[in-house]
């Protein structure tokens, strides 16, 4: 028999430190381990187990489907493909657009921008996205991401790809007094890359509007100002809600937040489009960009591109959702999430900022002073009392996420109050023991 720490060669990760227990099972927001420990999942994983763990209506459709049809290609039609683009173009309001389905939320992006170029008629057009940002580790993923982990890997302007200062409020790059303003000069920056660019080469925009791996909420000002600014360029916005979509920001796409002045020409899905339950991702085109492409052949695809299993999923999960009210209900937890760590923000000065909450999204930033705003460590380095506390969170039957100094908040949808209330007041207790306030003078 097999030793996974032996033989699997595992993400994002030192493989000698890797040392995981093994996960046996779930339901709703916990998940079971092989010792008998019941673990609170307050990261829903990798952000993706939107609907908590072995959701029955989700489980029970990918059954029904692999004893009906496991595979087809995509060269054949399959019901739940057909009906699973039917269903994410009426809730996003894209009809009369298309829907190109992937594995995951790398590929993704990848696709979304071989569709805004050839849209476009740029084939080698630049892709403006920004700094502080996460589309994937693929090696167009890397290129597109501004991410500092993966940035020596990969040239991403030999891919094409221009980078921008990012809305990030609490340390904005822009020296501004307020986060609206922040965010405005964030997308005034994307309209200057395009124009010292030229619009003429650009094809595109990508960026995250909402929640993102690298801890950034955007201001509210920020998405609608982009969208303007790429309109009146002519340039392409594509929406990344690989984590943002399926009710995480208390919308089923965070772009919805602005109504129509957000609307993207192109979103990527991928996590909570089958509450994780198989591997799925998805393009998004509106009406105009899948019109432009209707009689170009499209050369490129994926083996599994529309599996049928995987899209059952997606269709049972997008019921779920919307059956049980979680949208609605993520964006009433989020807010009661964020009043909440404001009031632990009142009592541990070692949090600088908390920001998120439109829906069950939230991010603790620890610093070193709350006055000056000096950072535990530069980023993306990990405090070593941050992943003490992260370990004895899980010693107490609570999974945390934590990147740099943040510790990232995005439970199942499905969670109880009163299971947040108890993790959180489990955070309460272990900052106090890892960081604690320091004594008056």
């Amino acid at each position: 028999m097999g030793t996974e720490r032996r033989d699997v060669l595992h993400s994002w990760c030192v493989q000698a430190d890797w040392d995981a227990p093994t996960v046996v099972g779930g339901a709703g927001a916990r998940f079971f381990l092989e010792d008998g420990r019941s673990v609170l999942d307050l990261s829903s994983q990798a952000e993706c187990c939107n609907l908590g763990h072995q959701h029955p209506g989700v489980v029970a459709a990918i059954r029904e489907q692999a004893e009906r049809l496991c595979f087809v290609a995509n060269a054949w039609g399959a019901a739940p493909r057909a009906e699973l683009a039917e269903r994410l173009l009426q809730l996003s309001g894209f009809e009369g657009g298309r829907v190109f389905f992937t594995l995951g939320g790398a590929d993704a992006n990848e696709h979304a921008v071989k569709f805004a170029r050839q849209a476009a008629g740029k084939p080698e057009g630049l892709i403006v996205t920004r700094d502080r940002s996460y589309h994937g580790a693929s090696y167009m993923g890397m290129a597109l991401s501004g991410d500092s982990r993966t940035e020596g890997q990969v040239d991403g302007e030999a891919f094409g790809v221009r980078h921008a200062s990012p809305p990030y409020a609490y340390r904005c790059p822009f020296g501004t007094a307020t986060d609206d303003a922040c965010g405005l000069e964030a997308a005034a920056a994307v309209r200057a890359v395009i124009e010292t660019e030229g619009v003429g080469k650009v094809a595109a925009v990508l960026m995250e509007p909402d929640a993102g791996t690298n801890g950034i909420v955007p201001p509210d000002s920020y998405w609608p100002a982009l969208r303007r600014h790429s309109a009146e360029a002519g340039v392409v916005l594509i929406a990344d809600e690989v984590m943002s979509g399926f009710g995480r920001c208390g919308e089923w796409f965070a772009w919805q937040r602005h109504g129509e002045d957000g609307r993207p020409d192109l979103m990527t899905l991928a996590k909570g489009l089958t509450g994780a339950a198989a591997p799925l991702g998805a393009v998004v085109l509106s009406k105009r960009i899948a019109a432009a492409l209707e009689h170009e052949r499209l050369d490129t695809g994926l083996t599994y591109c529309g599996h049928p299993l995987a899209c059952a999923a997606g269709v049972a999960a997008l019921a779920a959702y919307e059956e049980e009210g979680l949208i609605a209900r993520s964006r009433a937890m989020g807010a009661m999430l964020l009043a909440d760590l404001k009031r632990l923000q009142s009592r541990h000065e070692a949090i600088g900022d908390v920001r998120g909450g439109r829906g069950l999204f939230a991010v603790i930033e620890l610093v070193a002073d709350r006055a000056t705003r000096a950072p535990l460590r530069p980023w993306p380095e990990q405090p070593p009392a941050l992943k003490a506390l992260a370990q004895a969170a899980l010693a107490e039957g609570v999974s945390l996420a934590t990147r740099g100094s943040l510790i990232i908040l995005a439970p199942p949808l499905v969670i109880s109050e009163g299971d947040l209330a108890r993790a959180l007041a489990l955070v309460d207790r272990l900052l106090t023991r890892f960081f604690p306030n320091p004594a008056p003078e």
